[in-house]
């Protein structure tokens, strides 16, 4: 089971180079408590994401933006599609992804 708080805590360390118990240390905490985050099984409050992403050598920016519903359109819209149709677009829009992370690395 994995979260956000997470997969964010997850990507800082890995971007930074650091192993769990090195993020641990330098964000005053623990080993387990790291991994537990990463894998979901805890989750960390505001303040403690904050500080062990700062202690990965980022820093968290939160702001507000006006709602957006296109993620339940989008859902709304396929529903009404073949599924055919949707596991085909999918397909298609997942090998665009890998493609253009390929050209990016």
């Amino acid at each position: 089971m994995s979260s956000w708080a997470g997969n964010l805590i997850r990507r800082a360390r890995r971007e930074g180079s650091l192993t769990q118990r090195e993020l641990a240390r330098r964000a005053a905490t623990s080993q387990p408590a790291i991994a537990a985050y990463e894998s979901g099984r805890r989750s960390p409050t505001f303040e403690t994401l904050t500080r062990i992403i700062r202690a990965a050598g980022f820093d968290m920016r939160v702001r507000l933006e006006p709602y957006d519903d296109h993620d339940e359109w989008l859902e709304r819209f396929e529903a009404e599609l073949p599924v055919r149709s949707v596991e085909e677009r999918r397909r298609r829009d997942t090998e665009l992804a890998a493609a253009a992370r390929r050209r990016s690395a």
